[in-house]
């Protein structure tokens, strides 16, 4: 979306406006109905696939823009606002003279620094249909009036009279988040929604909240959308989730910093663990229960969502303080001092006393140290593997290995110390059918500063094309954790991964789907299988079209398949499946995603996700599915898509030589896969 610089121009009080209550402008991005630079679409994007002539006259987009705010002697505040479309034109509130009416809502706040929290001027009553308690909670303004000065700009007057003598040194903050229907049309709402900060007598801001970033939280939430979506920006989230809000049906306070912490803790809260779930009954009775969230990384990162770049990202180690801590820590007891080693806590006055930032050793009572993660602790050396050259990879050959192990600083490691080293062969890379793993704790010899290892089991006879020859190297560690016992920890090195022509001229490389990083987005480091397997490559040795959980399954039972693209779309999908999806045991089938499904590059290379596929990908047997052998689209696309409906279609039109999704679905054609996935 296009943006502007607020730039705050303060005006000369005016109209009976009390003089410590100043009138500040933002300049507004539309000028004179003068257009400005055109926005770029993607192929993921409803409007790429439009004509021009679609978009001159839909006018594609929503950007609302807070022009100024005016408190004038009723001490209603006034807000004059642009709405424009992509192309930066001004867009009709009402919808009559451009295709989409506009709403708009309205939060105003006053920020306390000290005690670093909002207190909302609008509220709303909220009595429990269930307890018959009544709350005040902060809420949008009601009762409210319009007034259209031209076409894309409008003066709001609140129906919220601040309070008599309110605290204009304070910086108050206005939200803004509005949206704009144009569903009939193409399918989508357009929101938009800023933020502004100011000083009603006229002051500069200096203080403001700052501990967290909309764009953190889309780096797994892709986009942050919630009440329905136009409320997207996280700063104006804590206007109304603050302390002087709570949900009166359960008694849970909606405080942002308690909320956030227990959801996203969800099934691992004492509390939750102890039989109470955690719920929240929200508007219009929406139950949420959140006591089966599972976060995807170890929820000590507490950088993953106070990024150190945000203005007030040091906040979780500089402000301890009961409310925060025990969100998470939701056993303690602040009257008793139950299961606090400081004992009862009054107030958050002598938090900081011992909960500094940062002490003297890892895993002691200081913030940082109390958060810390055993993989990342700074006591370990650092393990890197490196495979150097393979040899004899040829079909029934005996693969020699030559690899290094390294020590962050670069001194060598003794492979003898290791709890684990062990090489994994697969072919061939067009689509893995064939793999067999060896432990090289034996049989590995020196020479010089290499190591060198030959496989005890030779590629088949009748291998072809390329293979993957990938590594895994690990040690189990005691850390100083400040107890005698110390604390276990397994370092693993990052699993390298060399292809081998076996019958190829030259080495073909799997074709890269995912990335690690695009995986490591939501779960910081992806470890399986004992934390020893973090390379997504390696993953799909193993996890290729011969894989399935038969041995876990009783007999009679059918095995569930454990391919890669039938495995993590089906467990990134989760409870929005038909079927649902278990795997050796382990029951995905109440998994929330949450991002947007349709966003393929959250996890794919570019155009990685399109069809056909490459020719050689192999069918995925789906025996507790529709129908099984699943052959390669279908089996990915279904995989998500798992109605009834949507296997017939499949079905259909797959012929025993072939399938012809690419005829409906290719690049090229109307229903292609980035058309239909387009948001």
């Amino acid at each position: 979306m296009l943006s502007t610089s607020l730039v705050l121009i303060l005006l000369a009080a005016a109209g009976g406006m009390p003089v410590n209550h100043g009138q500040q402008a933002i300049d507004p991005l539309v000028t004179d109905g003068e257009a400005v630079a055109s926005h770029t679409y993607v192929a993921g994007d409803v409007e790429y696939y439009m004509t021009d002539e679609q978009k001159e006259y839909i006018r594609p987009g929503l950007t609302t823009e807070i022009v100024s705010i005016e408190i004038p002697a009723d001490r209603k505040p006034v807000v004059e606002l642009t709405f424009i479309d992509d192309m930066g034109l001004p867009l009709d509130r009402a919808g009559a003279l451009t295709p989409g009416p506009i709403t708009a809502s309205f939060v105003l706040a006053w920020w306390n620094n000290e005690l670093r929290q909002y207190t909302s001027y609008t509220t709303r009553t909220q009595t429990s249909p269930i307890t018959g308690v009544s709350a005040v909670q902060a809420a949008a303004d009601t009762g409210g009036s319009w007034e259209d000065l031209e076409i894309g700009r409008a003066r709001y007057t609140f129906g919220t009279a601040l309070p008599d003598g309110f605290d204009g040194s304070k910086t108050h903050t206005l939200y803004v988040y509005s949206r704009r229907n144009t569903i009939e049309m193409v399918g989508k709402e357009y929101f938009s929604d800023p933020t502004y900060d100011f000083l009603p007598d006229g002051g500069q801001v200096t203080e403001t909240w700052g501990s967290l970033q909309t764009e953190t939280c889309n780096t797994c939430h892709d986009p942050l959308a919630l009440h329905g979506g136009p409320r997207r920006a996280v700063k104006g989230c804590v206007l109304c989730h603050q302390p002087q809000t709570m949900d009166p049906d359960t008694g849970n306070t909606v405080d942002m910093k308690v909320m956030i912490h227990k959801i996203h803790m969800g099934a691992n809260l004492p509390s939750v663990q102890a039989g109470t779930p955690y719920i929240i009954i929200g508007n219009r009775q929406s139950v949420n229960d959140y006591s089966d969230i599972v976060y995807p990384m170890d929820v000590r990162n507490c950088t993953s969502c106070h990024p150190a770049e945000a203005s007030h990202g040091d906040v979780w180690y500089s402000e301890p303080g009961r409310a925060a801590c025990a969100a998470c820590h939701d056993d303690i007891d602040w009257v008793t001092g139950e299961n606090h080693p400081g004992g009862p806590a009054a107030d958050d006055s002598l938090c900081g006393v011992c909960h500094q930032p940062q002490g003297t050793r890892e895993f002691d009572a200081s913030v940082m140290g109390a958060h810390t993660i055993e993989t990342k602790s700074a006591q370990l050396a650092g393990l890197n593997m490196e495979i150097l050259e393979v040899t004899g990879a040829e079909p029934g050959g005996f693969p020699t290995v030559t690899f290094r192990l390294t020590n962050g600083d670069g001194s060598l490691v003794d492979y003898t110390t290791l709890a684990r080293l062990r090489f994994i062969a697969g072919g061939s890379t067009t689509d893995y059918t064939v793999d067999f793993r060896e432990d090289a704790l034996e049989g590995t010899t020196v020479s010089g500063d290499n190591l060198i290892h030959t496989f005890a089991e030779p590629i088949p006879e009748d291998a072809t094309g390329t293979w993957a020859i990938a590594g895994e190297a690990s040690r189990e560690l005691i850390i100083d954790d400040g107890t005698s016992e110390g604390r276990e920890v397994s370092e693993a090195a990052f699993n390298p991964i060399v292809y081998v022509a076996v019958t190829d001229s030259e080495p073909v490389e799997r074709r890269e789907v995912v990335m690690t990083d695009s995986c490591n987005r939501c779960h910081d480091v992806l470890a399986f299988h004992g934390g020893r397997r973090l390379n997504v490559q390696e993953c799909l040795i193993c996890h290729n079209p011969t894989l399935t959980d038969e041995e876990a399954r009783e007999p009679g039972d059918p095995a569930e398949s454990g391919h890669m693209k039938w495995m993590i779309h089906r467990i990134h999908t989760g409870a929005e499946l038909v079927n649902g999806y278990t795997f050796n045991g382990e029951d995905y089938s109440d998994v929330g995603y949450p991002g947007d499904r349709r966003n393929c590059e959250g996890c794919h290379a570019e155009g990685t996700y399109n069809v056909p596929l490459p020719e050689g990908t192999l069918a995925t047997p789906t025996a507790r599915d529709w129908y099984t052998p699943m052959q390669p689209a279908a089996a990915a696309c279904l995989s998500c898509h798992s109605s009834v409906d949507a296997a017939a279609h499949a079905y259909v039109n797959t012929a025993p030589f072939g399938e012809a999704c690419a005829a409906c679905h290719g690049a090229d054609r109307e229903f292609s896969v980035d058309r239909v996935h387009a948001r």
